[in-house]
Parts: C-alpha cells; sequence; structure tokens
C-alpha cells in the first residue's frame, strides 16, 4: 500500500474515530461548559464596565450642569460683590495665609511677594520651613530682610519637628513670619502655622502658588456673608506653566508649551472648577485643595489640626469637618462649605512624566486613605448627604475608577485576541469610556470659556481643544496606573514622604516676551 494513502487511512480510520468519539465529547463537555460560563461572565463584566463609565461620565455631565447654575448666579451677583466695601471695612475678619514650603527656592520670592501685595484689609503670611536643604530661607533672608525673633510659639496644635528659629523683617513694614523647623512634612508645617496664626481665618496656601490680587477678598466674601454658617471656602487652582508674571502676580495667562502640562490644564478645568462647584452647589464639597483653602482657625484647632498621618492631609480635614459638625448635631443646611470659581491660586504643575507619576500616585494614595480612615461614615445616613451618596460616590468613581478603567484595558484586547469580545463591543467600550470623555471635557471647556475667559488667544482655546482629546490617549492610561499604585500603596500602609516636585520657577514676563 502506498505509505501516503496508509496515513490517509489511519488518520480517517480509529484516531478519526477516537477524535470524534470520547474526545470530542469531553471538550463539548466540562472544556465546552468552562468555556460558555467564561463567555456569560465576560460577557456580564463587559457590560458592567460599559454601565459604569456611563455613569461616571453622565455624573461629571451633572456637575458641570450644577457648576453652570451656579456660575450663572455668581456672574449675576458680581457687580453687586462688594468687594471695596469688604476690603475698607473694619468688621472684615483678619485672615493668617499659611505657606508650607520644603525645598522651594525656585519660586518661593515670587510666591510671598504676591501674597504680600494682595488686596485685603488686616492679614499676616506665614511661610513654615520645614528643614529645607535647597536654600529656600536664604532666599527669604535676602528678598525681605529677615531678622531673627524671640517670638514664643503657642503649642494649640501638636508639632513632631521642633522649631529652631523665628524670622520677622527687619524694617516692620510688612506682616511676614517666616518659620524654620526640623523636616516633619507638610502636614505638621501646617499644624505649626496655625499655632503661628494670630487670626481667626487661615488660608492655607502651596508654597509653588501666586494669587490673584483679589484672591482673599473673594474666597473670604461667603464669611462675610454668613458669618454664622460657612466654616471653609476654597478656590480654583489654575496652571501657571506658560502664563507671564510680573512682581508675583499672573499677568497674561498662557497655555503651556509643553503637551503634558497642555494635558493638566484641561484636566484641572474639569475637575477642579467644574466638578467642585457642582458638588460646593449640592452642599456637598468634601474636596478643598491645599493649594487654597480659608478656615475658621478655632474649628480646625477643636478637631485636632490636620493629620500628619494622612497624606491627603487638606481633604482629610474637610471630611473630619464634616464628621465633626454632624456630630455636634448640625444638619447639612446649618453649617455651609463652600467652592468659590473665581479666585484663583496659580500653581506650577508637573511637566515630566516622573513628577507626574509621584505626584497622582500621592494625590491617590491620599483619597484612598481618607476613604479607608473614614470608611464608618460611609452609607451612614447620620452623616447625611456626605455619608450617604458624597462619600459613596468617591468609592466607587474615584478610589476604584483606575482599578475598573485598566480592567477594561486589559479584558477587552484579551477578549478581542480569543475571540470572546467582539469589534461591536470594542468600539462601545471606547466610545463610552473615552468618546463620552472627551464630550464630558470638551462641554466643560466651553462653560468655563463662556463664564470666565481666561484664554483670550484663539491658540491657546484651540490647543486646549486638542488636549482635551489627547488627554485620552496614553495620559488617562499612565495616571490610571499610577493611581492604581497609590491605591496599593495607601492598603499597605506604606511609609509617606513629602516628595519631590521639580520646579521650573515663574517666568517674569520680560524674560518670556524677549524670547
Amino acid at each position: 500500500m502506498n505509505p501516503a494513502l496508509a496515513l490517509a487511512h489511519i488518520t480517517a480510520g480509529p484516531l478519526s474515530h477516537i477524535a470524534a468519539g470520547p474526545l470530542s465529547h469531553i471538550a463539548a463537555g466540562p472544556l465546552g461548559q468552562v468555556k460558555a460560563i467564561g463567555n456569560v461572565l465576560l460577557d456580564v463584566l463587559g457590560n458592567a464596565i460599559l454601565v459604569y463609565f456611563l455613569v461616571l461620565n453622565s455624573s461629571f455631565l451633572v456637575l458641570i450642569l450644577f457648576a453652570t447654575l451656579e456660575f450663572a448666579r455668581y456672574l449675576r451677583r458680581l457687580p453687586f460683590a462688594g468687594y471695596d466695601e469688604t476690603y475698607t471695612s473694619p468688621l472684615t475678619d483678619p485672615v493668617s495665609v499659611l505657606v508650607p514650603a520644603y525645598n522651594e527656592a525656585s519660586g518661593i520670592v515670587a510666591a510671598v511677594q504676591a501674597m504680600l501685595a494682595l488686596r485685603y484689609p488686616r492679614y499676616e503670611v506665614v511661610v513654615v520651613d520645614d528643614g529645607s536643604t535647597d536654600g529656600t530661607l536664604d532666599r527669604l533672608v535676602e528678598a525681605f530682610g529677615l531678622v531673627p525673633s524671640s517670638r514664643v510659639i503657642p503649642a494649640d496644635l501638636p508639632m513632631r519637628g521642633a522649631i529652631t528659629s523665628v524670622h520677622v523683617p527687619a524694617s516692620g513694614t510688612s506682616s511676614l513670619t517666616v518659620v524654620r523647623k526640623e523636616n516633619g512634612g507638610k502636614t505638621d508645617a501646617l499644624n505649626t502655622a496655625i499655632n503661628v496664626a494670630r487670626y481667626p481665618l487661615v488660608c492655607m496656601v502651596d508654597a509653588d502658588s501666586l494669587l490673584d490680587p483679589d484672591a482673599l477678598l473673594a474666597v473670604a466674601k461667603p464669611f462675610a456673608d454668613d458669618p454664622v454658617r460657612v466654616v471653609a471656602t476654597g478656590g480654583v487652582v489654575g496652571v501657571v506653566n506658560g502664563c507671564q508674571t510680573r512682581a508675583g502676580r499672573v499677568v497674561d495667562v498662557r497655555m503651556p508649551r509643553r503637551w503634558l502640562a497642555r494635558i493638566q490644564v484641561a484636566e484641572y478645568l474639569r475637575a477642579f472648577l467644574l466638578g467642585r462647584t457642582g458638588f460646593s452647589r449640592l452642599d456637598s464639597l468634601v474636596v478643598i485643595s491645599g493649594a487654597f483653602g480659608l478656615f475658621r482657625r478655632d474649628l480646625v484647632v477643636e478637631v485636632g489640626g490636620l493629620d500628619p498621618d494622612c497624606i491627603g492631609e487638606d481633604a482629610e480635614l474637610v471630611v473630619r469637618l464634616h464628621k465633626h459638625l454632624r456630630r455636634s448635631g448640625l444638619a447639612s443646611g446649618e453649617y455651609r462649605i463652600r467652592f468659590v470659581a473665581e479666585p484663583v491660586s496659580w500653581s506650577e504643575v508637573p511637566e515630566t512624566l516622573g513628577v507626574l507619576g509621584h505626584q497622582r500616585r500621592r494625590w491617590h494614595r491620599g483619597i484612598s486613605e481618607i476613604l479607608i480612615k473614614h470608611r464608618a461614615m460611609i452609607g451612614n445616613p447620620r452623616y447625611g448627604r456626605i455619608g450617604l451618596v458624597v462619600l459613596p460616590y468617591y468609592v466607587l468613581f474615584e478610589a476604584l475608577a483606575p482599578v475598573i478603567e485598566l480592567a477594561g484595558l486589559v479584558l477587552v484586547p484579551l477578549g478581542l485576541v480569543f475571540g470572546l469580545v467582539d469589534l461591536a463591543f470594542a468600539g462601545k467600550f471606547l466610545l463610552v469610556a473615552y468618546g463620552y470623555a472627551i464630550v464630558v471635557t470638551l462641554t466643560a471647556l466651553l462653560v468655563e470659556e463662556f463664564s470666565f475667559r481666561r484664554y483670550h488667544r484663539w491658540r491657546d482655546l484651540l490647543s486646549m481643544v486638542a488636549a482635551s482629546i489627547l488627554e485620552n490617549f496614553g495620559y488617562r492610561q499612565l495616571t490610571a496606573w499610577w493611581r492604581v499604585r497609590g491605591l496599593w500603596a495607601a492598603l499597605r500602609k506604606k511609609q509617606q514622604h513629602w516628595g519631590v516636585m521639580t520646579r521650573v520657577g515663574f517666568e517674569p514676563a520680560a524674560e518670556r516676551s524677549s524670547r
């Protein structure tokens, strides 16, 4: 017999019978059942992810809607805001501006100059140098003519790092106090600054920030309008990269040169301006940025100051204030925590992936630690809408968002490779998760442009539109990965640090225009 025919006969004979018999039965049995179950699970999981992103992006649109209503009300009242009366009134509460600083030599002088030039009737600036090693204190001493002071600092709040010296201007013409202390972290520096503060309202500002001239007047206005109920306010944080500055002020708002910073402009606009304004409109604000927040000093001391063991100390303080006030018997309408959309604190954002990654890991670790620490509030009707709505929202759409996003980015391609997901589903995922997100960001940009028009050049607006689109291709995936690492660090209770933020510094308008 021809060998080829013999082989064909064998293949078509007993072996083929075996393949078509018991083995096919096995394949159609347990393995087939496993595959069928896997298909069902993947289908359920895939639909759940689609619904998740649909609800997430829709919730952003709802917040933008409420923010739009708040902007409309704010702009209607702006001509009657009475800032001049507040500025000249002897009844306006004085403010202590608190600036924690660690290795901020490149921008600290410009930042303090801006704070000393604020339009406000009575205030002081307290800078706490938390053991800097880059000459931050030397820059301040040289720029403001500081000399040592024998002032005794009270211990209303515990301090981990000992104070080594206190400095004030030799001329006595400015209300600046600079405290040098041993390194204890940003939170410890803020608690030290609160101890130093002499006034009933304390404004926490990052050392890399420049404040608009009327920023303090505007953010303190809710306290003047409703002094009994308002306990804290926060202001907008804008991106200073690319802007022209002069004498510690932003004189020309421009988009950054680098795309990484431009994407962050769009991100800050959506999250910081529109998102927080929407929550504030709903009396549900739980995050006030440490870059620009104003608090009643007595309440901050009453709740024990900022938590040095939580890396998200600013938001944690707000959550703890909600908790304290609700436990004191106050309902949500009997106290107010407000977000003011117009005053701007301009901050420098990272322009390298390494620094940005560290920042996002730290931010997400902070919100995760807050939710873990205050988990008893989540779903608890005792804390009103904060416990029943806002904190569950942050669990689902903040803490777990990067985990779910990365799961979708892994499962959908794998499903395509193994034939478990069709192209139609993959298209739906991209449309809902990323296409919808682009629409949300562009809507936020449109609302901001019609309300405040901070960016006047068409070139800047077009680059912001491009950044809103580019954010979804690589940037979001990287930040999701960094945020997952931040969540993991919170769960592991890994030791925390101030971290390093490489500063470019504030560039004067004259230098920028000469290039």
